[in-house]
C-alpha cells in the first residue's frame, strides 16, 4: 500500500483498530433482564449480574487487543433512549409503532417531554465510574452517549411534536436547555473519570439518505437549515470542555437486528456541515456498503481530525475480504492522509438489546481481524 507519510501508531483515541461500543448481550444478562421485567428479581440483583458481565466483557476486550474498552452498553435497552430518559422532564412513552428499518420494525418506544429538560443526576454517571474501575489503568475506558442533535430529532418525531411545542413554543429555549443539560452530564462523566467520550449520532445518516431528504422536502423542511441547526447544537455542547477529554462522534445509518434504515446516499450533501464541527477529535463513519457512497467527502476533514473508517460490518459474522479492505483504504488516502485513518466496524454489534444476527465468537473474530489488518498497515 502506498502512503503519503510513514505509517505511525496512535497513543490516544481513536486508535488504529477500534470499536463503536455495543456488544452482543450474553445469555446470563438477557435472562436477568427478563426476570427483572417479570418482577422475579430486584434492581440490585440485576445490577449485580450487569456488573459481573461487564467485568468479563472488559477482560475479553483486553484479550482481543483493544486499547479502548466499553461496558458494551449492557445496562441499556437502546443506544439512545435510555440516556434521554435520564434527564428531568423526559419520560419513557409507548407509541403506536417503532422505528422502521429495512424489513423490520423496532419496539414502539420513545422519549417524550413532560416538562422542561433539566439535569440533576443521571444513571450513566455511576455506569461510567464502574467501567473506569473495571478497565484499570492499562486501557482507555470509553463512554458513549447519543448526540444532542439526536435528542432534538427524537423530540421532533411526529408522535412527540405536540408535547414538545406545548412545553417549548420557543425553539431557541429548547436548544438552550438541551445544551445546559448535556454539558452538566458531560462534566459529571468527566468527574467520574471519563477521558474518552463518543457521541453517537444517527441524524446525519438520515440527512444524507435520499428517501428521508425527499420526505423532508415534501413536508416543507429546508434540509440544509435543519442540518445547520443540528451542527450548532452539537457544537455548543462540546465547546468549553476539559482539554484532556477526547471527544469523537459516530455517524450511524441504522443498525437493528442486522438491518439498516433508509435507502442510502453518500455523505456529500452534509459533509461540509458535519465535518466542519470543531472540537471533535475523530469521526467514526460507516463505509461498509455502497449505500455510504465514496470517500470524496473526507476532503472536508480538518487537519487535526482522524477518520475511523467503518469498513467492516457488525451485521454479519463472515469476515470481509482483506484485499478488498486494503483497496478501499488505498482509495480513502486520495482524500485524507493514511496517518489520519483508523479502522473499526461500521457500528456496534448490538445498538439495541436484541443484537445483530451473529455469534459472540464471530463478534470477537471480527475485531481480531480488524486488529490484524491495522497492524499490517501501521506497524
Amino acid at each position: 500500500m502506498s502512503t503519503q507519510t510513514k505509517p505511525t501508531k496512535r497513543t490516544v483515541t481513536p486508535f488504529r483498530y477500534d470499536i463503536i461500543g455495543s456488544f452482543l448481550r450474553p445469555q446470563a444478562l438477557k435472562e436477568a433482564r427478563a426476570q427483572f421485567q417479570n418482577g422475579e428479581i430486584t434492581a440490585e440483583q440485576l445490577r449485580e449480574v450487569e456488573n459481573a458481565e461487564i467485568i468479563k466483557l472488559v477482560q475479553k476486550q483486553k484479550e482481543v487487543g483493544l486499547q479502548a474498552v466499553t461496558d458494551g452498553e449492557f445496562r441499556r435497552s437502546w443506544w439512545h433512549l435510555d440516556f434521554f430518559w435520564g434527564f428531568g422532564g423526559v419520560e419513557r412513552t409507548i407509541i403506536d409503532q417503532g422505528y422502521q428499518f429495512n424489513g423490520a420494525q423496532s419496539r414502539p418506544e420513545t422519549a417524550r417531554l413532560t416538562g422542561k429538560v433539566s439535569y440533576s443526576s443521571h444513571p450513566f454517571v455511576s455506569h461510567c465510574a464502574f467501567l473506569k474501575e473495571a478497565a484499570g489503568e492499562d486501557v482507555v475506558a470509553r463512554q458513549s452517549i447519543p448526540a444532542a442533535a439526536q435528542f432534538l430529532f427524537e423530540l421532533d418525531r411526529a408522535e412527540n411534536q405536540e408535547s414538545t411545542l406545548a412545553i417549548y413554543p420557543n425553539r431557541q429555549e429548547l436548544a438552550a436547555d438541551i445544551v445546559k443539560a448535556y454539558k452538566a452530564v458531560i462534566f459529571a462523566l468527566y468527574e467520574a473519570g471519563c477521558r474518552s467520550l463518543q457521541i453517537d449520532d444517527c441524524t446525519w445518516g438520515a440527512l444524507c439518505d435520499e428517501q428521508f431528504m425527499a420526505f423532508m422536502k415534501q413536508a416543507g423542511v429546508n434540509v440544509a437549515e435543519y442540518a445547520n441547526e443540528f451542527a450548532r447544537l452539537n457544537e455548543e455542547v462540546i465547546s468549553g470542555l476539559p482539554e484532556d477529554l477526547v471527544v469523537t462522534t459516530h455517524v450511524c445509518r441504522g443498525n437493528y437486528v442486522s438491518t439498516y434504515a433508509g435507502v442510502g446516499g453518500g455523505y456529500e450533501p452534509i459533509a461540509q456541515t458535519l465535518l466542519g464541527i470543531d472540537n471533535y477529535s475523530g469521526y467514526y463513519l460507516e463505509f461498509d456498503t455502497e449505500r455510504a457512497g465514496d470517500f470524496k467527502p473526507l476532503r472536508f476533514l480538518n487537519d487535526n481530525q482522524q477518520v475511523v473508517l467503518g469498513l467492516f460490518s457488525s451485521k454479519f459474522g463472515e469476515l470481509e475480504n482483506k484485499a478488498d479492505i486494503l483497496k478501499r483504504i488505498e482509495e480513502a488516502t486520495k482524500y485524507v492522509d493514511l496517518n489520519r485513518i483508523c479502522l473499526s466496524p461500521q457500528c456496534g454489534f448490538a445498538s439495541t438489546e436484541e443484537g445483530n444476527h451473529l455469534t459472540e465468537e464471530q463478534q470477537w473474530r471480527k475485531l481480531a481481524f480488524i486488529k490484524e489488518i491495522a497492524e499490517e498497515i501501521w506497524k
